[in-house]
Order: C-alpha cells, then sequence, then structure tokens
C-alpha cells in the first residue's frame, strides 16, 4: 500500500527554523557594525566641521574656543552644548533631562575642546556608555576608535 504524503516533516521544519535564526543573528551584528560606523562617522565629520568653527572663531577674536584650558576636559553634554552654541551658532539648543545634549541623543557621542600649548587645541568626543573616544587636533590629526 503507498501513501502519498502532503506537509513537511518537523525535522524538516525544525531546520528551516534553524536556518532562519542564524540568518537573522548574522543580520542583527552586520546592522549593529554598520549603525556604529555611521555614527562614527557622522562624529568625525562634525568634529571637523568644528576645526573649521574654530579657524573661523580665531581669525574673528584671535583666540579660540575652549572647553578647558588644562589641557584636559570631560566630554559632557553641557560642553557640546557650549561648542554647538558658541562655535556653530545653533540656538536654541537643548539639553535632556538624561544630561545628554541633541548631539548625544542623537550620534550618541558628546565633545569637549581642550587647550594644549600657546595656542593649540584637540576636540575630543566619546561615546555616550562606550569606550570609543575621538580626537582631532587643530593640525588635522585624527584619531579614530
Amino acid at each position: 500500500m503507498i501513501t502519498k504524503s502532503s506537509g513537511f516533516s518537523l525535522v524538516e521544519l525544525l531546520v528551516v527554523v534553524a536556518i532562519l535564526g542564524i540568518l537573522s543573528a548574522v543580520s542583527v551584528i552586520s546592522y549593529n557594525g554598520y549603525v556604529a560606523g555611521t555614527k562614527e562617522k557622522s562624529m568625525k565629520a562634525l568634529m571637523q566641521q568644528l576645526s573649521l568653527a574654530q579657524t573661523e572663531e580665531y581669525s574673528n577674536t584671535g583666540n579660540y574656543f575652549f572647553s578647558s584650558t588644562d589641557g584636559e576636559c570631560t566630554a559632557s553634554g553641557e560642553s557640546t552644548k557650549a561648542l554647538e552654541e558658541g562655535l556653530l551658532g545653533r540656538n536654541p539648543y537643548t539639553i535632556g533631562e538624561d544630561k545628554r545634549s541633541q548631539t548625544g541623543r542623537e550620534i550618541g557621542f558628546e565633545m569637549c575642546v581642550s587647550k594644549t600649548g600657546a595656542s593649540d587645541y584637540v576636540i575630543s568626543a566619546q561615546e555616550i556608555g562606550g569606550s570609543c573616544k575621538l580626537t582631532l587636533t587643530r593640525s588635522g590629526n585624527f584619531t579614530p576608535c
């Protein structure tokens, strides 16, 4: 007696579900890497924009804009707000209840500018909740994460 089978066996269904799970895991990891890379590139572009604004500030006033004059600075929502208002003219600019700047909420980094030497500065960006720290010197040397 010959019987016809219509449908899938449990083993076949389990294999398909396992394959879909593996593909999903790989996709999520790839997507997270893509997002992190995009945020880093966005922050680098913003830091270069700040560097150009520093050149304009120096041309106008004879001084650079600093978050800190002791060679070190702590990137925070307030320092980012001061930079974006003072150098980029972004007004009104808000700090959220979580003490993060608009840039911090959108890109995930906070910034500051420290004075190094008589007429030198370093723009620093610290990833919020992460270990990535980007720096850009006045001479254009960029240090990635």
